[in-house]
């Protein structure tokens, strides 16, 4: 039986039922399958996808065009999950009207059903006129990767008294923008505890404790697909990067050996029509 696609205002309702959300990134029709299939809420594109797909050193890199070819992917096979379209670097700093742009591009080319992006009290107003045009929008605070190198590089955010007062007052601010959820990220776990105590909204930690109303890893981390670096935060449910490499290697050495392809592995031809190839010949 189908199962029924999740909304934006189902998520939502998650934090008044007290039922945790999952969420996983996904890039590409396979990887979006698997996740959809397997019941996960909410499925993130993300600008991770310039690291763990594209081979960027970073994902300031990702332009509007590629994350637009991504989301279409994905977006043609989930039946279950709400589809956030992650808002690359540029596509919302510049200006309102551009965020208004891209966030529609998200919608209409790549059919999301939601967009996200980067910052606190100073993207309010980025926020909330994105959502004035009839866009749900999916904030996200503490570390920011986009803006990593003005945080000081990929470190843990709030750890001081001031800085955890800021993040408190971030989330209201994109709360009050009109956000539907929050991601928090790399945040110490008490104060991602208060945040989500004070919003109404859900909050979903990456690296932010156990008591977010839900949780979000980047899928090739959690899998051990992607190698340049494993955060702390990542649990690695399995390795399938070592089954693959072995798969590879097998494939090389029968190739070699002359062990594939085998007849089963072959298409052959009728032996009256094999005979009067040779007799022509």
């Amino acid at each position: 039986m189908e199962q029924k696609k999740q909304t934006v205002l189902d998520i939502k309702a998650r934090k008044e039922s007290g039922a945790k959300i999952s969420m996983l990134t996904a890039y590409d029709y396979p990887w979006a399958l698997l996740v959809d299939q397997a019941g996960i809420d909410v499925i993130l594109v993300g600008d991770s996808l310039g690291m763990v797909v594209l081979g960027y050193k970073d994902t300031v890199s990702v332009t509007m065009d590629e994350m637009i070819h991504h989301t279409k992917a994905v977006t043609r096979v989930v039946k279950r999950a709400v589809v956030v379209g992650d808002m690359p670097f540029g596509s919302y700093n510049v200006s309102t009207k551009a965020a208004i742009k891209n966030a529609n591009r998200f919608m209409k080319e790549g059919k999301a059903d939601c967009i996200k992006l980067e910052g606190g009290k100073s993207m309010a107003p980025v926020i909330q006129a994105i959502v004035g045009a009839g866009i749900p929008v999916q904030g996200h605070i503490g570390l920011t990767p986009q803006t990593a190198s003005a945080l000081g590089g990929f470190k843990v955010q709030g750890k001081s008294a001031e800085a955890a007062q800021a993040l408190i007052e971030d989330a209201k601010a994109v709360e009050d923008a009109g956000c539907f959820s929050l991601v928090l990220e790399a945040i110490p776990a008490p104060i991602a505890k208060m945040i989500t105590e004070v919003v109404s909204i859900p909050t979903i930690g990456i690296g932010a404790g156990v008591d977010c109303d839900g949780q979000v890893l980047v899928t090739h981390d959690m899998v051990g697909l992607f190698d340049r670096f494993t955060p702390k935060f990542v649990k690695q449910y399995t390795q399938i990067s070592d089954t693959i490499s072995t798969a590879i290697a097998e494939f090389k050495a029968d190739v070699e050996n002359q062990k594939f392809p085998e007849e089963q592995h072959s298409f052959m031809m009728n032996a009256d029509e094999l005979r009067k190839i040779d007799e022509a010949s």
